[in-house]
């Protein structure tokens, strides 16, 4: 009794919002299904093209996840060892590359290893021609590196940053040292973690939509997400569309399935952990270690560096002056904005209705509404996005509407980033004061306004932060159902990389780059303690 005093009734909006996401998730799917009613998959396997990008697209997901994961580890290693200047930005860098526009990270690395970049340029100095294209799967895998080599470095440092203190003096008693410490102490925790980072890079890269389609560079480097793209976008030929993404999600669900049967979570020790400890390393390993850190900073800061320098040129003042930049700026604002606040409304609602189940001891219940909230996770935002287009088509004139499709979808990709971010907090403040406002009789809104607000400012703007940047930088949904006259600015981007406006594009990829960093500023700003309490109480 004691855990539900405060929670009397189990707030009913929560299983509101669980039906209108199966409402749209499973409108899309019956589009998908009605557009191919025999539902023979098979034909997916036995047309040579489809098995060609089907194993394409597990082919370079697997390659991209082997890189990456094999980068980060050692990283992870070296960065728990070491302590720096400007540590602490390089890790808010690795942090950030999951949420970056992906094709402000495609503009950097065409800055760079691209026909006419940086190691373009040295090599025709030198009077030699660029030995590897950028195109193709190579730029994919570079891409792919570049976004989750740094996140899965991250996500490997918190494991091993939970390490108890009493290991580290429990192994300097014993002596061990180097190679024994790693294997003794640290791949335990790494081990851990390796089942779940390495499948959220595998899904991650294997459901890529944007990287693909700016680097795919032909027939040969398509991937499933690209051939819906192209079926439904260029040939439409709905059904094959259909087909395909209807197979794209049996995999995907195959993949997740996999995923949770493997990962397991990590057991939370009671012992103190350490934020410092003073490591006893031969000249050697110091060296090692260094390595490895300079590796991940000269592969994650030349990009961004480049995005930077080369946006301010010529052009800068063209582009501005431009009503095509203004429209598409604007365009790109509504979308995200509409996008966060729809996916922090349907996240806040839906965690509060999980959150009083948990209390009642109904945790069955509370997994189900959780998996409903994320099953965008095994479900692409272009499969999504094919769904609507096909269940709307006969109804309305879909472009006529495409800027609320785009808010939705991108409302409900970003939806599983904000439930995973509030879960834990919501909770927590729960358990800390439910007693106490049952006790002063505050209930629903008003408990939310004077109490939970107030303590869970932080990983809320945490939350909108992440909703909006993913919804500012996606190009999955606009890609389809974008136009002349309704393009975001990553799909102006992209237009303008494709007819090779260099220095235009330049411009434009430097201010998505610095739109997803000021979000972050802004939203900090607004929803810190001291600008908060001086227009609060």
């Amino acid at each position: 009794m004691k855990n539900t005093s405060s929670y009397h009734s189990v707030p009913l909006l929560g299983y509101l919002i669980a039906i209108v996401i199966i409402g749209f998730v499973g409108g899309a799917i019956s589009a998908l299904l009605l557009e191919s009613p025999s539902l023979d998959l098979s034909l997916v396997w036995s047309d040579p093209y489809y098995r060609y990008i089907t194993q394409f697209s597990l082919y370079q997901a697997f390659l991209s996840t082997v890189f990456s994961i094999s980068l980060a580890i050692p990283t992870a290693y070296a960065l728990s060892r070491r302590q720096f200047k400007g540590r602490g930005l390089l890790l808010k860098l690795c942090a950030t590359t999951l949420v970056l526009p992906v094709l402000v990270g495609v503009f950097g690395l065409l800055s760079i290893y691209g026909n006419s970049g940086l190691i373009a340029d040295l090599f025709q100095w030198f009077g030699y021609s660029l030995p590897f294209s950028i195109y193709g799967l190579n730029g994919i895998l570079l891409a792919h590196v570049f976004f989750n080599y740094p996140f899965a470095t991250r996500l490997f440092l918190q494991s091993l940053d939970s390490i108890p203190t009493e290991q580290h003096q429990l192994s300097a008693h014993l002596g061990l040292t180097g190679w024994s410490k790693y294997r003794l102490v640290a791949w335990p925790r790494i081990k851990q973690q390796l089942p779940h980072v390495a499948g959220l890079v595998f899904m991650l890269c294997f459901t890529s939509f944007a990287t693909v389609m700016a680097l795919g560079g032909g027939p040969k480097s398509t991937t499933i997400e690209l051939a819906i793209y192209q079926a439904i976008k260029f040939d439409f030929d709905l059904q094959a569309g259909a087909i395909l993404a209807l197979w794209q999600m049996l995999l995907c669900g195959v993949l997740s399935l996999s995923i949770q049967r493997f990962s397991k979570s990590i057991a939370v020790d009671s012992a103190s952990i350490s934020q410092a400890v003073l490591y006893q390393d031969s000249t050697q390993e110091k060296w090692w270690d260094r390595g490895w850190i300079i590796l991940l900073i000269l592969f994650l800061l030349p990009p961004l560096l480049m995005v930077v320098l080369s946006g301010i040129n010529s052009e800068l003042m063209t582009v501005f002056s431009s009503s095509d930049f203004w429209v598409a700026l604007a365009n790109s604002l509504i979308v995200a904005l509409g996008a966060a606040v729809l996916a922090m409304i349907f996240g806040v609602i839906l965690l509060h209705t999980t959150r009083a189940l948990r209390l009642k001891q109904k945790r069955l219940w509370a997994d189900k509404l959780d998996l409903i909230g994320t099953m965008i996770l095994v479900t692409p935002g272009l499969v999504i996005s094919t769904g609507l287009f096909l269940l709307l088509r006969n109804m309305t004139d879909v472009f006529s509407i495409a800027i609320w499709i785009v808010v939705v979808v991108n409302a409900l990709m970003a939806l599983p980033y904000v439930i995973k971010t509030l879960a834990q907090p919501l909770l927590h403040i729960a358990q800390q004061y439910q007693l106490l406002s049952a006790s002063l009789g505050l209930y629903g809104f008003t408990r939310f306004r004077l109490i939970e607000w107030r303590a869970l400012r932080k990983p809320m703007a945490h939350a909108f932060a992440i909703a909006f940047i993913m919804s500012i930088g996606d190009l999955s949904a606009i890609a389809l159902f974008g136009s002349q006259e309704f393009r975001t600015l990553p799909l102006y981007l992209f237009q303008l990389l494709g007819s090779y406006q260099m220095e235009a594009a330049a411009v434009v990829s430097l201010s998505l780059l610095l739109l997803s960093v000021g979000v972050f500023g802004v939203v900090e700003w607004l929803f810190s303690s001291k600008h908060n309490h001086k227009g609060g109480a």
